[in-house]
């Protein structure tokens, strides 16, 4: 499977299938998808809305279970942890980016990126400097003091990717993260994303519907009625 990186895979997915119910319906969101993410890869997938993107992004980010199928992180078969021991994996492990930003309003930039470590039980003299370590990575230690409502939604974006990096992870998901953002602000948030998977070396997947911006990637898959239709490593 395709790799960017000549690092070995930090995810398997193997036979993966994701079925929903819909009343009496079953809907069939993802395919027998088989897929390696590579350390240290900066990926996309996209593909039309209701191609399975967001499926599949839940699945890598360990949020949701496949119906069948394996999901392999760093070797560790995900099926056999129990859901503490889960969660435990995912918060030390993966960042998470969101369209709408998530940001808890009534709290300043850097308590949003404090967040994560807190809720780690890290020491507060800890959190608070990794939390203004990773607000100057992305940019924005001026606003620190800042609600979200005073920050431009390109802003508001940086201080998701801070949060979602505080932590070291060894993988980013971001689910459409230019999605509420203009053309040139979805063009910085994707450069920074970039910067900072150069510079820390973690591996970043999101998801687009945007073709324009599979410009700045080492990778594009694309998705369409839940099955990777074409798996392209950029020149």
């Amino acid at each position: 499977m395709n790799d960017t990186t000549g690092h070995p895979p930090i995810l398997k997915l193997r036979n993966v299938r994701r079925r929903f119910m819909l009343g009496e319906t079953t809907i069939d969101a993802l395919h027998s998808i088989s897929l390696d993410i590579h350390a240290g890869e900066f990926l996309a997938a996209w593909g039309p809305s209701g191609s399975g993107k967001t499926t599949l992004m839940n699945i890598i980010g360990l949020i949701d279970a496949p119906t069948e199928g394996e999901v392999h992180f760093e070797d560790q078969d995900t099926r056999v942890l129990t859901d503490d021991a889960l969660t435990e994996f995912r918060a030390s492990k993966i960042g998470f980016v969101f369209q709408n930003f998530n940001l808890v309003p009534v709290l300043s930039a850097l308590e949003n990126v404090m967040l994560p470590l807190q809720i780690q039980g890290a020491d507060a003299g800890t959190i608070r400097q990794r939390a203004m370590a990773a607000l100057i990575d992305v940019g924005l230690e001026r606003f620190k003091n800042s609600l979200p409502d005073k920050l431009s939604g390109g802003q508001r974006q940086r201080v998701a990717i801070a949060r979602a990096l505080v932590v070291d992870p060894k993988l980013v998901i971001a689910d459409e993260p230019t999605a509420n953002l203009d053309s040139e602000n979805s063009r910085m948030v994707v450069d920074l994303m970039r910067e900072m998977n150069r510079a820390r070396k973690v591996t970043f997947v999101f998801t687009t519907h945007d073709p324009r911006l599979l410009d700045h990637v080492d990778r594009r898959i694309l998705l369409r009625d839940g099955s990777i239709e074409s798996d392209e490593v950029m020149a």
